[in-house]
């Protein structure tokens, strides 16, 4: 038979035992109590509530960016992708097929553009909407809504071989994108658009011929539908991060986004795939009589 002693002091042991980690936990549980009651101050909290990001933008030259451009001239969606696999980013930036082509042209291939990134976000404005006035006095509004909250300030950053990409307000029906200002863009050296959302003029836009990705028609203005957020910073679009500097490559197969770290990498291996892809698909043609198109050439 066990010896009652021993028992005794087995169970005052257990008892202690649990005395103690009740007053631990009350004890923790006091000091994060306290700790949440007490409000936040000093100035790294302040800086927080200001807004913080925590995705630098890196800046490049536009010698950099033209280097990096001639590195990528010519290639697909699809060789860019299989350059991503052997670089490890496999399924990394490509898309959702939902973000495609406005336009396209079957002969010279003329929808397909390489750009670097310039980024812009737009978010749903939860101001209401203009009520009915006069002509005069909503031109008035609409002007002023367009100068002070829904502006274009990515302007500026524009010059040769860039790509906007939009992550815009896609619930909104609202056509940040029109056949005025995509044109506008061009000039300054835009080669291409990419949205998450809408552009309305579409079939100017086709006439037009500038690259245009996005997922569906949006009809109204800017003003009452959306507000500026941000421009180049990093943004999502089509699913996958966009940061600025990025390389986007578009064509019938969708839309691509290579880090900018790994962009020479994938351009030198999706290079040789195209290259071999190329001389494989020449020799069918010759074997089948065809004429060669710019697909071989």
């Amino acid at each position: 038979m066990a010896n009652p002693n021993v028992q005794t002091k087995t169970a005052i042991a257990l008892i202690l035992s649990a005395s103690l980690l009740v007053l631990v936990w009350m004890a923790t549980t006091t000091r994060v109590t306290e700790a949440m009651a007490q409000p936040d101050s000093g100035p790294d909290t302040d800086a927080l509530r200001a807004g913080k990001n925590f995705l630098p933008t890196q800046v490049y030259s536009a010698q950099a960016d033209q280097g990096i451009l001639k590195r990528f001239d010519g290639l697909r969606v699809a060789d860019v992708s299989d350059g991503m696999d052997k670089v490890g980013l496999a399924n990394v930036g490509l898309m959702s097929p939902e973000i495609h082509a406005l336009w396209k042209d079957a002969q010279h291939y003329t929808h397909r553009f390489i750009g670097i990134a310039v980024t812009v976000r737009y978010v749903p404005t939860n101001d209401p909407p203009a009520p009915a006035m006069e002509t005069e006095a909503f031109d008035r509004w609409v002007g002023k809504t367009y100068n002070e909250v829904t502006p274009e300030p990515f302007v500026p950053l524009i010059r040769a071989g860039t790509a906007l990409v939009f992550d815009d307000a896609p619930d909104s029906d609202v056509g940040s994108i029109g056949s005025n200002n995509i044109m506008g863009w061009k000039v300054r050296g835009c080669v291409g658009v990419v949205t998450n959302a809408t552009a309305r003029d579409t079939d100017e836009i086709i006439t037009e011929k500038v690259p245009l990705y996005f997922r569906h028609p949006g009809r109204g203005i800017r003003p009452g539908r959306n507000e500026v957020e941000s421009i180049n910073r990093p943004i999502e679009c089509g699913g996958v991060l966009v940061m600025p500097g990025d390389v986007i490559v578009a064509d019938g197969d969708g839309v691509i986004v290579v880090p900018r770290a790994k962009a020479a990498e994938v351009a030198d291996y999706a290079r040789a795939t195209m290259e071999g892809d190329k001389a494989g698909r020449r020799n069918l043609y010759q074997q089948l009589g065809l004429p060669e198109d710019d697909s071989v050439r």
